[in-house]
């Protein structure tokens, strides 16, 4: 992250061309390359904004904005990851109007006619600096990046790549807020491989985790919409919430995936010579005094119902028959 002198980007604001040639020619000796030069305000914001200098020698008095608007102006424009440093040139010394210089964003002063020695000094002072920050906001990079990505594996089933439980207690909630407050209904599917544990005992755990990652493929396909989710429950079991949906929307949905799941053809020691799986469904609209673990209740019921029914069936219950 260090930076050389002549990768540093300096823009240098005066009016008095003989000034700013002597300015240069300092900077010049310094090694550094990258020179960019205004005699207006109006040029050096323009500058500013189409080039981002690391550090700017500007001269509190121009012809048309002052150094101090111009300043302001800059700070104004900065983000949070994007500083400047800002040397003001003047030939003003009351500390009045060195305060102002720093109230309106200033880092330092140089005192015309400008010192080739204190210059140089002072420039080496703002590129530590310059260099320290962008050191500081490249960390903050790194450290937002690492952060979210615990995040993500923290709310994904490392198996199947889909949410797992923890990302399902979260947002199931607030769908169900969200359709409260819209007063429309909110859908739960649940679904389970059928005889899952006889698929292990007969081909292995690696084809019983491939056999999770292939029904997951297709849950997560059945949940298309921002707000809908889908998310691996626990085991074998994998869960769908989707709002602003009915039971006879969360039923077609879940006799898609049913339907999806056998069309993969996975071969299984049953009747009926493939992976199925069993849809329990419930639908609400959500009221005072109800709760999601209602819905959920009644959407465990009604997978139970399709088990107990022969599997790979899709049941529907009424969410008050708990």
């Amino acid at each position: 992250m260090k930076k050389r002198a002549d990768a540093l980007k300096v823009l240098v604001v005066e009016d008095s061309k003989v000034t700013l040639k002597v300015l240069c020619n300092f900077l010049e000796r310094m090694g550094i390359n990258q020179l960019l030069t205004a005699e207006t305000g109006a040029a050096a914001i323009d500058l500013y904004r189409k080039e981002r200098p690391d550090i700017i020698l500007l001269d509190a008095q121009l012809p048309d904005i002052d150094g101090f608007e111009i300043a302001k102006q800059i700070r104004a424009k900065e983000k949070n990851d994007d500083w400047t440093a800002i040397i003001f040139l003047t030939s003003m010394t009351k500390d009045a109007d060195l305060a102002r210089g720093i109230e309106v964003g200033g880092d330092d002063y140089l005192l015309k006619p400008v010192s080739e020695v204190v210059l140089h000094a002072k420039v080496r002072a703002m590129q530590r600096l310059v260099e320290m920050q962008r050191s500081l906001v490249y960390l903050t990079q790194q450290l937002n990046a690492a952060n979210k990505e615990l995040q993500r594996l923290s709310t994904t089933d490392g198996l199947t790549g889909i949410p797992n439980r923890r990302m399902f207690d979260e947002l199931s909630i607030r769908e169900w807020r969200r359709c409260e407050r819209m007063k429309k209904p909110i859908a739960l599917v649940m679904l389970d491989i059928d005889n899952f544990k006889l698929f292990n005992d007969e081909y292995g755990h690696q084809a019983g985790d491939d056999c999770l990652r292939a029904v997951a493929a297709q849950v997560a396909r059945a949940a298309p919409r921002a707000a809908d989710l889908a998310a691996r429950y626990g085991g074998e079991e994998f869960v769908l919430v989707l709002g602003e949906t009915d039971a006879d929307g969360a039923r077609w949905v879940a006799e898609n995936v049913r339907q999806h799941v056998s069309e993969l053809g996975i071969l299984h020691a049953t009747p009926s010579r493939r992976v199925t799986i069993s849809c329990g469904v419930s639908s609400i609209l959500p009221q005072s005094g109800q709760s999601l673990e209602t819905l959920l209740r009644s959407a465990d019921r009604a997978l139970y119902q399709a088990k107990e029914a022969g599997r790979d069936k899709v049941v529907v219950n009424d969410y008050g028959k708990v």
